[in-house]
């Protein structure tokens, strides 16, 4: 095994010294080192990077921080589609490793990790003296019996199996014999039946918290046993979810990262209307946005908040769902594609904050990324696939959710469709509707969030069976591709096998995937470390009020 306790990955070699002559990206050099196991110090020192200097003032403990954000119901962490979920129980529920702005991975509940060289076979050294809120010592057996949980893909809406599915017996739809073993309290090894670079960077993914053997599932704030420094006090989902500072916990990450200094943190409701959570915060209500879009970016500034922002791989997916006519027709959605100029929709759905999506779903500044031929829309060939497809008098429904941007793109959309003479009309959904049904809608646009590498987001929403694949997308080759893709460590080696699969996204008209976010938030001038992060996440132990 090599990693962060000895020899570094020979991959993570070779790429310092591409970052040191300029042929890779800082980010793309962090996120690659991390997952194979070199500590996020090790990898600035191999990289010859500059860390990020510490703030200048000493973080206050004490205070209450006030988040407008949407809350919702939360269960099973295995079964959460949304990141307001895991920010609510990140409280007190933790995690093996946190993904951070930067790009690295770094370990929390696990102390380290190894890859072998074939990213076969990881081992995972779980953080000495971490304690339950009960009192229980936090052990390997503890972190096995959380990634058999995960592979348990019999599970309905169970997406970490996707993540995990190296590890799965396809006969049982559990964890193949021998794949997790438990070697001492604070060791244990995964081996996968194929190389598989995303692991760890699935075990940072917000449907990863870790839970105790206890848990049975149902709504984990009703009897919270974590490992976090908070408790759940009020969970109100569409009104407020309140955390508390945990005095009766020692908690372990004071003595490691510091923190938390909050007593308290309040996650307000103000509905998708950005108007309301403007109003509040006028009114000295909250104390910081979950996220700022469209024109409220300069109100807020107006306000004097400050503002953070971060260009990342998050997106809107306008899809299809191949399952229901007439989109199992790919003359009908080829059709719809070439109707639509991304250009177009980024201005007038998200005002130019980001860049111009290409129809794949992988992003620029993911490491694997390939460059195809820019997309050219062709209105009067978009009508006569229409026609040739028997589908020219058909009328087509966009579902929307009733959110500023979202809707708006949703509307350039439409207009768009209408200009090349199809018959597109949006209709806009309440929040609680259009998330109960989201996977199953024939053309809707759904919001997804940014992963790390480009891999992991085309496993999640596009292979054959996913528990995310809202498009109903089965292709063979794809398939074979992408596993072929994920066991390349390689980003250059990488590349060339995600060029053929964003091809097979284009050509198969999948979805209409018109640009990638900057994401935004704005705080009170007295707000310290909440900025806004590229997978929205929160790690409270970093909050604190300059009161």
């Amino acid at each position: 095994m090599t990693g962060s306790s000895g020899t570094p990955h020979p991959v993570v070699l070779r790429d310092a010294q591409d970052l040191r002559l300029g042929r890779m990206d800082r980010r793309e050099f962090l996120t690659r080192a991390t997952a194979l196991g070199v500590s996020a110090t090790l990898a600035h020192g191999l990289g010859g990077l500059t860390r990020p200097a510490a703030a200048q003032s000493a973080p206050r403990p004490g205070g209450t921080m006030r988040m407008q954000m949407i809350t919702k119901p939360v269960g099973d962490p295995r079964l959460f589609d949304w990141s307001e979920m895991a920010n609510f129980t990140r409280g007190w529920l933790e995690y093996l490793v946190e993904y951070n702005a930067d790009g690295t991975l770094r370990g929390m509940l696990l102390d380290r990790w190894e890859a072998s060289d074939d990213a076969t076979s990881y081992m995972l050294h779980v953080r000495a003296g971490v304690r339950w809120t009960n009192g229980d010592p936090f052990t390997a057996t503890d972190v096995a019996h959380n990634i058999a949980r995960w592979c348990e893909a019999d599970l309905p809406g169970n997406s970490m199996a996707n993540r995990m599915s190296g590890l799965l017996d396809p006969a049982t739809m559990r964890a193949r014999d021998g794949a997790i073993d438990v070697l001492d309290d604070l060791t244990l090894r995964i081996t996968l039946d194929a190389p598989d670079i995303t692991v760890m960077m699935g075990m940072a993914d917000y449907p990863a918290a870790i839970v105790h053997p206890s848990y049975d599932g149902g709504d984990p704030s009703l009897a919270p046993l974590g490992t976090g420094p908070y408790l759940p006090e009020v969970n109100l989902p569409g009104d407020r979810q309140i955390l508390v500072r945990n005095a009766d916990h020692d908690w372990w990450g004071t003595e490691v990262y510091g923190g938390p200094y909050l007593d308290r943190i309040e996650y307000l409701d103000h509905g998708t209307d950005p108007r309301s959570a403007l109003l509040a915060a006028e009114a000295g209500e909250i104390d910081a946005t979950y996220q700022t879009t469209g024109r409220f970016i300069d109100a807020f500034d107006a306000l004097g908040w400050s503002q953070s922002e971060v260009l990342t791989s998050a997106t809107i997916a306008v899809r299809f769902n191949q399952t229901t006519p007439p989109y199992d027709n790919p003359l009908v959605r080829r059709a719809m594609t070439l109707a639509v100029d991304n250009a177009v929709i980024l201005e007038l759905g998200y005002g130019d904050h980001g860049l111009i999506g290409e129809n794949h779903h992988v992003c620029p500044i993911h490491p694997e990324y390939a460059a195809l031929p820019p997309i050219a829309p062709d209105p009067d060939r978009a009508a006569e696939l229409l026609k040739e497809a028997g589908e020219a008098d058909t009328r087509f429904e966009l579902i929307c959710l009733d959110d500023e941007w979202q809707a708006a793109t949703g509307a350039a959309v439409e207009a768009q469709l209408r200009d090349a003479g199809i018959d597109a009309h949006e209709k806009i959904l309440p929040g609680a509707e259009f998330w109960t049904n989201w996977k199953s809608y024939p053309f809707s646009a759904t919001e997804w969030n940014m992963r790390p590498l480009g891999v992991q987001v085309l496993a999640l929403a596009y292979k054959s069976g996913g528990v995310w694949n809202e498009t109903g997308f089965a292709n063979p080759r794809f398939d074979a591709l992408l596993a072929q893709a994920m066991g390349l460590a390689d980003a250059d080696e990488r590349r060339e096998v995600m060029a053929r699969l964003e091809t097979i996204l284009q050509e198969e008209a999948v979805l209409i995937q018109p640009f990638w976010r900057r994401l935004y938030r704005h705080s009170a001038p007295q707000v310290r470390g909440t900025e806004m992060h590229p997978t929205f996440e929160h790690h409270h132990y970093k909050w604190w009020i300059d009161a």
